[in-house]
């Protein structure tokens, strides 16, 4: 997207926006000057940052076609960003072309960049919306259109959690969406941790810390707690790279560098 089209759709270029900042560590085109500088302080504090982008992605396409081969053919993407190569649309999509996905993003950046690239897609739609408010998503004109919610849905939380600290009560948010859902519906989520960390880890979530998307790293105690209702599926919460790895040379030698735990869930 040029300069002149975030200038257009009122987007601020001044400040660092972690899509963008996202987008770059993952070696995305997608980012500016200032989103640049501020990835590589991440980098400098936190140097397998990239690494770890890397893996969570991987783990995402997993869960997706995991979910595929459970049946779902309907995704609603929490917190996405902005969909760039790999993503849910593009996942499920090449397995049924009529697979249908929501995204959901309240970052104008990742709404602007999202509309443009699925504008051609009638089956994949970008929501702006704020996530924390799920009757803002859930009742939204696009999803009530492209979704639904009487037939099973996967829900993805892809690094999205650990953005909501816990005085505003992730454990009811991600109730609401459960509720929501229809018997046989699937949640997937992923959350930094602290759980065998090293300092890199504290260094890189005190940075986010200063920043307008502060982390709340959790255990897999904290996670079990958040996703109460629903039925952890095999492995459990493990460690990203653990999560049903499907070829060898994914795993790295030690998995808790990956700084994160995922997790897949049913709703009975």
């Amino acid at each position: 997207m040029s300069e002149d089209e975030y200038a257009r759709r009122g987007i601020d270029l001044d400040k660092p926006n972690a899509a963008r900042v996202y987008d770059y560590i993952l070696g995305g085109q997608l980012n500016y000057a200032v989103d640049r500088m501020f990835a590589e302080q991440v980098l400098a504090a936190q140097p397998n940052a990239r690494e770890r982008a890397r893996l969570n992605r991987q783990w995402l396409r997993r869960a997706i076609r995991f979910g595929l081969d459970q049946g779902i053919r309907q995704f609603l993407d929490i917190g996405s960003g902005m969909p760039t190569v790999g993503h849910v649309h593009e996942v499920a999509q090449s397995v049924d072309p009529k697979a249908r996905v929501v995204y959901v993003d309240n970052e104008p950046v990742a709404v602007a960049h999202s509309e443009i690239v699925l504008e051609d897609n009638e089956n994949a739609a970008m929501v702006h919306a704020d996530a924390e408010f799920p009757d803002d998503v859930l009742e939204h004109d696009i999803t009530e259109m492209m979704l639904d919610l009487d037939q099973p849905v996967m829900v993805v939380m892809a690094l999205f959690v650990h953005f909501i600290p816990d005085e505003r009560d992730p454990a009811r948010l991600i109730a609401a969406y459960r509720d929501a859902l229809a018997p046989g519906s699937y949640l997937a989520l992923s959350s930094a941790t602290y759980e065998q960390q090293s300092d890199d880890t504290a260094r890189a979530v005190a940075m986010y810390q200063k920043s307008a998307n502060p982390v709340t790293p959790r255990s897999a105690d904290e996670l079990r707690a958040l996703v109460d209702g629903f039925e952890i599926v095999d492995p459990g919460i493990v460690f990203i790279p653990e999560w049903r790895p499907e070829d060898p040379a994914e795993m790295p030698p030690d998995p808790t560098e990956c700084g994160g735990l995922a997790l897949v869930a049913r709703k009975n």
